[in-house]
């Protein structure tokens, strides 16, 4: 009887421990699947690198360092999961440091914060935002995203098209409405950004917004600044056609420009370029955004600035950021190489700064 007894416990204690090493393998399965990659079940977890990067300008970055040729930032090549977005930032960041130190280039770099410039900077108090303005990479919609975060409307489908460029109406202040004392205070403290495109794709959207379509209808871009550009840079005095694109190019390419610019105002800041607009090497911006790859560059912009739970960037349509080289190429077609190189001599700072190559058809 004590013999079966014992064989009875010693085949419980074997029972027992098989089930607990059969617990065991369903734990650590369970615990497998828990720690994969969260995007293969559909979980919505934030990636744990954002969670440690809320601004790029507060993380270190050393200065001497320079970046492996793969590692360049081009402006047409960023994509894919947020989870790299960080480091193509700080990429972004430490090319313009290495530029702007550039001595060969500082007069292509560097400029003064005038008033022009702060008249560009758009201020959120309440979220302690700047954003610098430049027009033709997608700036209205970044307008309306501060619109709303400022309080005016309370989404951005609710603000009329044609509020958004009213300043009297947008609630929308410029920093160059602020004391001196404000301003270094809110340069100093606040999270700054603007956005950027190819150099020369952007200003064959100008030419087209302003000189071709013109939706808005602002007849001074035809009847006053056209003209203008024609008396000064048309070749054949005999041909009545609108201004041509030629036009254009050889009056951003000569380097006496400035004196017709005086002449047209303000409404140059569509061609002015990115240096003159928002004074990069001057200003210590947060994030620099592209306009070739703003599908990820609005939410991480968003989620820097700690405000991607108030508000989201308005929906981009398919295509319309990627970077056009067959229209660029056939833009520049009919243009002899000496006016697009003197072009090219103008917007080279933009060019390096913020990693665009040299067009191939200025090479060959």
């Amino acid at each position: 009887w004590l013999m079966s007894d014992n064989m009875h416990h010693q085949w419980l204690l074997l029972a027992a421990c098989f089930w607990v090493i059969f617990m065991f393998m369903v734990a650590s399965k369970f615990i497998t699947l828990t720690f994969k990659d969260p995007d293969g079940y559909g979980a919505k977890q934030e990636p744990l690198i954002l969670t440690a990067v809320t601004k790029v300008e507060e993380v270190h970055v050393p200065e001497e360092k320079h970046w492996p040729e793969e590692f360049q930032p081009t402006g047409k090549a960023f994509s894919g999961n947020l989870i790299h977005q960080p480091l193509v930032h700080m990429e972004r960041l430490e090319l313009l440091r290495n530029v702007c130190r550039n001595t060969a280039l500082r007069d292509l770099s560097h400029t003064a914060v005038s008033k022009f410039v702060l008249d560009r900077i758009f201020v959120c108090d309440k979220h302690k935002i700047l954003f610098c303005q430049t027009p033709k990479v997608g700036n209205t919609q970044w307008k309306k995203v501060l619109i709303v975060l400022n309080g005016a409307f309370s989404s951005i489908e609710e603000i009329p098209e044609n509020i958004v460029h009213d300043h009297e109406k947008n609630g929308l202040p410029r920093l160059s409405s602020f004391s001196d004392s404000e301003i270094k205070k809110r340069l100093d403290l606040y999270f700054k950004f603007f956005i950027v495109r190819d150099p020369f794709e952007r200003l064959i959207s100008a030419f087209k917004d302003k000189f071709v379509h013109n939706p808005r209808f602002e007849p001074w871009y035809r009847h006053e600044i056209a003209p203008g550009i024609i008396r000064k840079y048309r070749k054949n005095r005999t041909e009545t056609k609108g201004l041509q694109f030629e036009d254009f190019v050889r009056y951003l390419g000569d380097p006496n420009h400035r004196w017709l610019d005086v002449q047209f105002g303000d409404h140059i800041i569509h061609w002015v370029t990115y240096v003159e607009l928002c004074a990069p090497c001057e200003i210590t911006y947060s994030v620099i955004g592209h306009h070739e790859t703003l599908e990820d560059d609005a939410p991480y912009i968003l989620k820097a600035a700690g405000i991607d739970h108030l508000v989201s960037y308005p929906t981009i349509p398919p295509g319309i950021t990627v970077y056009n080289k067959t229209k660029v190429e056939r833009y520049f077609s009919g243009i002899s190489k000496r006016d697009i190189r003197r072009l090219y001599a103008r917007f080279e700072g933009d060019f390096k700064l913020f990693g665009y190559q040299e067009p191939d058809f200025l090479l060959n």
